[in-house]
């Protein structure tokens, strides 16, 4: 076996030009010109598909700059016409949701019906939208104290900021943006330079639905564009969804800048089996929770706590059907996982089986044992690891 340490990331032929991809600003395709940029990989196969303009100070600006100027007349509009557009994003997701689906596929690496499955969770949100004229009903409250009324009103913040996480490029935006620009603020998007593409088309969707230029943008980049946005006087709000020391960071360094932050980090789920649970059932809910999008869900199962004398059967129920799951490209329809999304981040996962072995737990199956773990894409077959400690 290979050491994955000295196998290669693969590049696309050196003659062949790699696709751009480039912010979106007042309404339209703007390429960057910091002059800095990242690799967009195909996980599947290994090879760089295209490069990601990263935004400078000058460019997050710039796209500061639109959505301010853009505001007024949007937070003028009418709530009867910004639901008419809500209702048009809706439709033009659920209408384009496979050529959607397919970019998630082909940057993420997600099978396409864990992609479809996203789309259709963004969808919800959206939907949830188009109920806006009702959810922004304010309140009147008379006598609350002598001669004293007290009214409720909502109104919009203004510009608004979403940074968003690789393993859901289009459901995470929908969370954020959709509330946001149905409430009158207008939005930017800096989602993960791992897999931008699907921000682009959905900035053409809402672009075709009516959204005016200016009202929805899109900013990629590193730490350069992140740090602008925390620190514009004239955005007033960030909502981030990553790791728990980035959240940190982000809702720290957001808040003494006197921002509103909405910093969700640290995710992942613990399952708990019980002496009396069926194990046939508890099996199948671990591995659906546990290897779904090669376990890169916010809410994927990582330990499963066994109580009681369950967990030698439940390892071996886990265990009989792990050999089940087909792992390969989206591009097969036989498969049920497909490769994580970066090399950085596969080998990563794949380092904890030794260090497994090296702190006294037990590798029950081991995922570089799978084919696929051969292939040239970033595949890593399932694991499970047993006799796991706490501390470990």
């Amino acid at each position: 076996m290979t050491d994955i340490a000295e196998r290669p990331i693969q590049t696309a032929d050196a003659n062949a030009e790699l696709g751009r991809i480039s912010h979106w600003i007042g309404g339209r395709i703007v390429e960057g010109t910091s002059g800095r940029r990242g690799p967009v990989y195909d996980p599947a196969t290994g090879r760089q598909a295209k490069w990601v303009d990263f935004a400078s100070i000058d460019e997050v600006d710039s796209a500061v700059a639109a959505a301010s100027a853009a505001f007024p007349v949007w937070r003028a509009t009418s709530l009867s016409r910004r639901t008419e557009i809500m209702f048009r994003i809706r439709n033009l997701v659920d209408e384009r949701r496979k050529e959607l689906a397919a970019i998630l596929t082909a940057e993420h690496g997600k099978v396409p019906s864990d992609a479809l499955g996203e789309i259709a969770r963004g969808v919800e949100n959206v939907e949830f939208a188009t109920g806006i004229p009702h959810l922004l009903k304010g309140g009147y409250s008379e006598q609350v104290s002598g001669g004293v009324d007290v009214y409720q009103l909502r109104q919009p913040l203004g510009v608004t900021v979403g940074i968003t996480p690789f393993n859901f490029p289009a459901m995470v935006p929908m969370w954020m943006f959709a509330n946001a620009i149905a409430c009158g603020n207008t939005f930017i998007l800096k989602p993960s330079e791992k897999d931008p593409s699907a921000s682009l088309f959905i900035a053409e969707l809402l672009h075709e639905a009516g959204v005016p230029d200016g009202v929805f943008n899109v900013v990629h980049g590193d730490k350069v564009a992140v740090d602008r946005i925390l620190e514009h006087p004239e955005i007033k709000a960030v909502s981030f969804v990553g790791s728990t020391p980035i959240a940190k960071y982000i809702y720290e360094t957001g808040t003494r800048n006197g921002k509103r932050v909405q910093a969700l980090g640290g995710a992942k789920n613990h399952m708990v089996v019980l002496p009396d649970a069926d194990i046939d059932m508890a099996a199948d809910a671990a591995v659906s929770a546990a290897y779904g999008s090669s376990g890169e869900r916010c809410m994927a199962v990582s330990v499963v706590l066994a109580v009681g004398g369950v967990g030698d059967p439940l390892v071996a129920a886990i265990k009989e059907r792990l050999p089940k799951i087909q792992v390969g490209p989206g591009s097969d329809p036989a498969s049920e996982m497909g490769p994580l999304v970066t090399r950085e981040h596969r080998d990563k996962v794949a380092s904890y089986l030794d260090k497994a072995v090296d702190q006294g737990a037990t590798v029950v199956t081991d995922g570089r044992e799978d084919p696929a773990y051969e292939m040239d894409g970033f595949y890593l077959g399932v694991s499970l690891i047993d006799n796991v400690q706490p501390g470990h």
